[in-house]
This record gives C-alpha cells, structure tokens and sequence, in this order.
C-alpha cells in the first residue's frame, strides 16, 4: 500500500498474484463505508469521481482502483447502503405498509434517496450501463418481490383479490417512487397519506 505523497492520500494496494487481496477486499470495503457517509448527508450532488475521492479521503488512483467509474461507485454505495437496513416487517405486513416504512427510514438519509433517484435518472440516458443495469435490475427484482407479497395478501384477505398482482406491484413502486421525488423538493408534499390512500384504495 503507496501513500500518495502530494496529498498524503493512501494509494492501492499492489496486485498480489497469489489470489485473492484479503486487505484489497477490506480496503474497498472501507472506501463504500466512508462513501456512504458522505453520501447518506450530501447525495452525489453530480460530483466527478476525482471529487468524490476528495470527499471521502483517499486519491483518485485509489477510488478508481476499486470503482472504474462514478456510476460504478454510486450503485456499489447504494447496495451497500441497502443491505445494512433491517428489515423489520412481519409476513403479514400489507405490500404498501412495507413502502410506508420505507419511506419512513428514508427520512433520515436524504442523501442516498436523491442517490437513488440519480442513478435511475442516469439509466434512462444512453452512456450509463451501470446505472441502467442497476434500475432495471432492481424494478424488475422489486416488481417480482413485491407481486409475490401481493398474491400472499390476497390470500390473507389484505388486499382485494380482483386487482393483477403484477399491476399493483408497478403501481406501489411507482407511487412510492414518484413520492419520494416529491418530499425530496419538498419536504411538505404528503408521502405517507398519499400511501395510506392508496392502501385504502387496494383494500378488500
């Protein structure tokens, strides 16, 4: 490991041809937590890599060791950052209950919400293949996941059982999606009663 020594930054670790780099893995581990950090209170703010790397306290070379490019960072820090939430709903919790708690917890890290919606906005763009694998990876694994709590609500009687599972599943990401933008603009707009409504809407 090189300590750069125009900004006393640690450089990576050089490549060890036994196999795999114990300290490479805990050193890029150590950059997504330091970057999710950062990001959670700030967002990605449409910051370069050689940015972000100033950021986060360590140089260019290192970040770019690890991450080829910016969106290759920004979907790595959000996976992270998602699989450190605690998934507290029970069985029985309503498909919609469980986007209102997501919500909920949202509320403490504007950062990573406005990450996210950078990220799908970048997808849509041609010249982003990371960020476009990410978004449509993760609606397609979030529509199939939440259509299958849809049928399991049915069949406990939450949900009305006249409504195509599949089609309730586009339609909470889309709504708790579109709501999210909304309070991130502005932190007025009615996130959790808009869900409550549309709850109430799918109810038997």
């Amino acid at each position: 490991m090189n300590v750069n020594s125009s900004d006393g930054r640690v450089d990576p670790p050089s490549p060890d041809v036994r196999g795999p780099y114990p300290k490479g893995v805990a050193r890029r581990q150590e950059i997504l937590e330091r970057a999710i950090e950062v990001f959670a209170a700030n967002g990605s703010e449409g910051t370069s890599l050689r940015a972000i790397a100033r950021e986060i306290g360590v140089s260019h070379a290192a970040l770019t060791h690890y991450f080829p490019s910016r969106d290759a960072l920004l979907v790595e820090v959000y996976r992270e950052a998602e699989r450190r939430v605690q998934k507290t709903e029970g069985p029985e919790a309503n498909v919609v209950e469980i986007m209102a708690e997501s919500a909920r917890r949202n509320h403490s890290v504007p950062g990573l919400v406005q990450l996210y919606s950078t990220l799908v906005a970048a997808g849509l763009e041609s010249g982003h293949p990371d960020a476009t694998a990410f978004a449509t990876d993760r609606f397609a694994n979030t529509r199939r996941t939440l259509a299958d709590r849809v049928r399991r609500n049915q069949a406990d009687g939450l949900i009305r059982p006249d409504v195509d599972p599949e089609a309730v599943a586009a339609l909470v990401i889309a709504a708790s999606d579109g709501l999210q933008q909304q309070w991130l603009l502005d932190g007025a707009a009615p996130q959790e009663q808009a869900l409550a409504l549309l709850q109430e809407l799918l109810a038997p």
